[in-house]
């Protein structure tokens, strides 16, 4: 019987399930443009409605991850272990993770896109590092991750491209945050990928694409059901979002704070984020045999200096300057520093995240849209978080900006850090762990 995509509008608009045959024939004629914009657009209205099972969005998942190239890791010894966050300020993560699970033996093959908003994505940080180059061919990254355990390469422009269309689609038509939409779009990278196993890094708060910890929850179930539907191990680590993570906003500036960890004088936050994500790559990854050991192997790799090897090691194998490991004033540093100072005093009780990273994005450490060029010196250093005393003309904040005129950014910054006479507790780092 031949199929028709007005009658799978109709079936899903009723609130019907799709046949796993009806959603392959979907993507793969939306990918070959054989169906045209307004039907896929009438289908993800309807599935933002009447959302998906769980089969229909694994379904959806691995039809988006089969449109393009898959990528085969299975020449690279071991678990290949992947993380992936749903972003966030000052998210740096992977610069810290990469390195420090590499040492403990586990491959990491990463893929990773550019930033679009605040701040750059790995990517850019990555080539605040002069000499970096992310584009490398897949035989040099197979070889590499066989030879230091670690690569980190600029995602393929022909991976998932239903995802790439589907993606731009739903940005136009309101269709952004449905569940199943957002959760196969992120997993069908990830799966095409070739990881064997994936960590998630869900973001909470309103620094965050799922403000609350209920949309959050939703959000890592949908994600760790389509992930080990597919037989690839998966959990996920809901994190706070509400405030920045570390102190660092901004391309250069978040390549040192994570040099800083890697030395074991990160901030708080931000290291034991990297931990938590870490010990269970590493178990993932079958190098200890409980979480327990897993962190306290990582933690050995932080104090011994092995993390800091590796990332040297790393850095220069895709043609970066490793000297900045022990000099960061050779990363790009901005013309001018300007302090933001407190008007008054008391306690943080509120830094919108969402906020400072705009105007992190207008000093130019993030993209406006996918022309925009970036500037890598650019942003914010934070010096105080939630719950920290603050006194009248202490710094709340160090701007790194290449013009002197930081008027509106100020401006931005005082509207973004509230403080108060009573003294909060800072908001709890992990909200939640979903696995199996």
């Amino acid at each position: 019987m031949m199929m028709r995509m007005v009658d799978l509008i109709a079936k899903k608009r009723d609130g019907y399930e799709l046949a796993t045959e009806e959603i392959d024939f979907i993507i793969q004629n939306y990918t070959k443009h054989l169906i045209p914009d307004y039907q896929m657009s009438a289908l993800t209205m309807a599935i933002y409605f009447r959302g998906m099972t769980e089969r229909e969005r694994t379904d959806l998942t691995m039809a988006m991850a089969r449109s393009g190239e898959q990528v085969d890791l299975s020449s690279i010894e071991g678990i290949k272990v992947d993380k992936h966050s749903t972003g966030g300020v000052g998210d740096s993560t992977t610069l810290i993770l990469a390195p420090l699970v590499a040492s403990a033996g586990v491959p990491v093959a990463k893929m990773s896109g550019r930033g679009l908003g605040h701040t750059g994505g790995t990517i850019d940080k990555l080539e605040s590092v002069p000499g970096f180059h992310a584009e490398i061919d897949k035989n040099t990254f197979i070889d590499l991750v066989n030879k230091n355990k670690l690569a980190v390469v600029s995602q393929s422009g022909n991976m998932t491209p239903a995802d790439k269309k589907l993606y731009a689609l739903r940005d136009v038509t309101a269709t952004v945050d449905s569940l199943p939409l957002i959760a196969s779009s992120i997993m069908s990278k990830k799966i095409a990928a070739g990881a064997d196993a994936i960590v998630l890094d869900v973001k909470t708060g309103n620094g965050a694409f799922m403000k609350t910890y209920e949309e959050a929850g939703e959000l890592a179930r949908a994600m760790v059901q389509i992930g080990n539907t597919a037989n690839r191990k998966t959990m996920a680590v809901i994190s706070d979002m509400s405030q920045p993570l570390g102190f660092a906003v901004g391309n250069a500036l978040e390549v040192k704070e994570a040099i800083d960890t890697l030395r074991g004088e990160g901030p708080r936050d931000l290291t034991e984020l990297c931990l938590t994500l870490g010990s269970y790559m590493v178990l993932f990854g079958k190098k200890a045999t409980d979480l327990e050991s897993a962190r306290r192997l990582l933690e050995q790799f932080i104090a011994d200096g092995t993390a800091l090897q590796k990332f040297k090691a790393f850095l220069e194998s895709q043609g970066g300057d490793s000297s900045v490991v022990d000099e960061p004033e050779k990363l790009p540093q901005a013309k001018y520093k300007i302090s933001l100072l407190s008007e008054t005093e008391g306690y943080i009780s509120e830094m919108s995240a969402e906020d400072i990273g705009l105007a992190a994005m207008l000093l130019g450490a993030g993209r406006a849209e996918k022309a925009s060029v970036i500037d890598l010196a650019a942003g914010i250093v934070l010096q105080k978080k939630i719950g920290d005393p603050v006194s009248k003309g202490e710094a709340l904040a160090v701007i790194h900006s290449n013009t002197e005129y930081v008027e509106p950014i100020k401006e931005k910054l005082y509207e973004s850090i509230k403080i108060s006479n009573h003294k909060p507790a800072p908001p709890p780092l992990i909200h939640g762990i979903i696995s199996e």
